[in-house]
């Protein structure tokens, strides 16, 4: 009974926190201001700091830092998809004011996608525990293959969920505003809701990396949820932030493969060689201080020319 209230009462608060979002801070203004940005960013990890302490007094201290490992895994996988979401945004020439509704409608329907990632996930582990050598060897590819795809670039255009989006939906030539959908007739998209369907892909396949890698850190359901939710909501706010930014992190690419390669080794020697949650954390923590900082004291306009 006291897990079941711990997930209600979770719930409606992150239900409470959407609808704060859409409805008070929408009508504080259309664009969202760097200050503004700030002060939620450090809200949300607040926030996170302080359920982390709740969950230390209610499981212990072991579960507490599995969350907060998930969650600075999770939230460090994210920011590297905030470079996938300027793209769009500029690809798309999505203005400043209709970004913030793309952004929260995106992050709901990441929060439901996770839900069952998360399920099927643990699901899987508990039912067939060799799938970890799965999960982890996958790990083991992405951080590979994100190494190898820095330079590669990200063509938006060509991106097959876009292409077949405009070939079965009928889309209307310019924007309508912040609408998603118009209706002449008939209803056609707006290339609002391309961006939108872009921004949940994106998502999608993030989801594929960050699941297995807070996975690799604990199977408890509740915790591996809390932490996705705790990272997925502050993915917003974060983006405002850090959007003039992310030229300076050209590095942080490059600690995000490591984590994913060491996460999944993590789950491939889990049986052989466990290595504590919390000499786990200090690793992710050191790797990503590492990254930011070799970012700033070389910055990009030493090495390459900006994007």
């Amino acid at each position: 009974m006291n897990q079941l209230l711990f997930w209600i009462l979770f719930n409606l608060f992150v239900l409470g926190m959407l609808a704060l979002d859409l409805g008070l801070l929408r009508r504080s203004g259309d664009t969202v201001t760097f200050r503004g940005a700030l002060t939620w960013t450090l809200t949300w990890i607040a926030l996170a700091g302080a359920f982390a302490v709740l969950v230390y007094f209610h499981y212990g201290h072991a579960t507490a830092v599995e969350f907060v490992t998930g969650y600075v895994i999770e939230l460090s996988l994210s920011v590297d998809n905030l470079f996938i979401f300027i793209l769009v945004f500029r690809f798309f020439k999505v203005a400043p004011e209709h970004q913030h509704k793309v952004l929260f409608w995106g992050i709901v329907g990441a929060l439901v996608m996770r839900a069952v990632f998360i399920v099927v996930g643990i699901g899987l582990i508990r039912r067939f525990h060799w799938i970890t050598y799965i999960f982890g060897a996958l790990l083991v590819y992405s951080g590979i293959k994100l190494f190898r795809q820095h330079d590669a670039g990200i063509e938006p255009q060509n991106n097959p969920v876009l292409r077949l989006f405009r070939r079965w939906v009928p889309t209307t030539e310019g924007y309508e505003g912040d609408r998603f959908l118009v209706r002449r007739g008939r209803f056609y998209a707006t290339p609002l809701l391309a961006v939108l369907v872009l921004v949940e892909a994106t998502d999608l396949i993030l989801a594929t990396d960050s699941i297995p890698a807070v996975l690799a850190i604990t199977i408890k359901p509740f915790i591996v949820y809390t932490s996705n939710v705790f990272a997925v909501l502050g993915l917003r706010s974060m983006y405002f932030l850090l959007a003039g930014m992310m030229e300076l992190f050209h590095y942080l690419h490059y600690g995000l493969a490591a984590i994913l390669i060491f996460v999944g080794a993590k789950m491939l020697v889990a049986n052989y060689y466990p290595i504590p949650t919390l000499a786990a954390l200090g690793v992710v923590a050191g790797v990503l201080l590492i990254s930011v900082l070799a970012s700033l004291v070389n910055p990009q306009s030493q090495t390459q020319g900006p994007a």
